[in-house]
């Protein structure tokens, strides 16, 4: 009897060991607001849609969307960039809004924000923020005559 009783305690002190190793189930984050960051060079366009605090939720590139070449740079590659990103955070993220901030004086520009509002996103404010030269800071060295 006092055997037993030993081996009802170990075999309930025991935890169960199941064969399925639990997973930690990805909470989806629900962003009524955004921002979306338009790059656009005369080689490629890149489309990132963040949250207010700058935290991707989705991303695309010309490159990305199957557009080789010379044909990367086109207004129509940037389109479907902005197109495939927009859907995603609007599918994963529920984005209804967003500000946009467009830099670089590719054929994307225009495109790419024309886009935003086929996919039925309302635009708050369009900013360009492209850096501009101002001719830098004086050179090292003595000034010359």
């Amino acid at each position: 009897m006092a055997e037993e009783e030993i081996k009802n305690t170990t075999v309930a002190e025991t935890p169960e060991v199941s064969t399925k190793a639990k997973k930690n189930k990805k909470v989806k984050r629900i962003v009524n607001a955004g921002a979306v960051h338009i790059q656009s060079t005369f080689n490629n366009t890149i489309i990132s849609v963040t949250d207010k605090n700058g935290g991707v939720l989705s991303a695309s590139s010309a490159g990305a969307n199957g557009f080789r070449g010379s044909k990367k740079g086109t207004a129509f590659a940037a389109g479907v960039a902005a197109e495939k990103a927009l859907e995603a955070a609007k599918k994963n993220h529920a984005l209804n809004s967003v500000d946009v901030f467009v830099s670089g004086i590719g054929l994307g520009r225009d495109a790419a924000v024309r886009a935003i509002s086929t996919v039925g996103i309302k635009i708050d404010s369009i900013t360009d923020v492209t850096p501009i030269a101002h001719g830098g800071v004086r050179p090292k060295g003595e000034r010359k005559p």
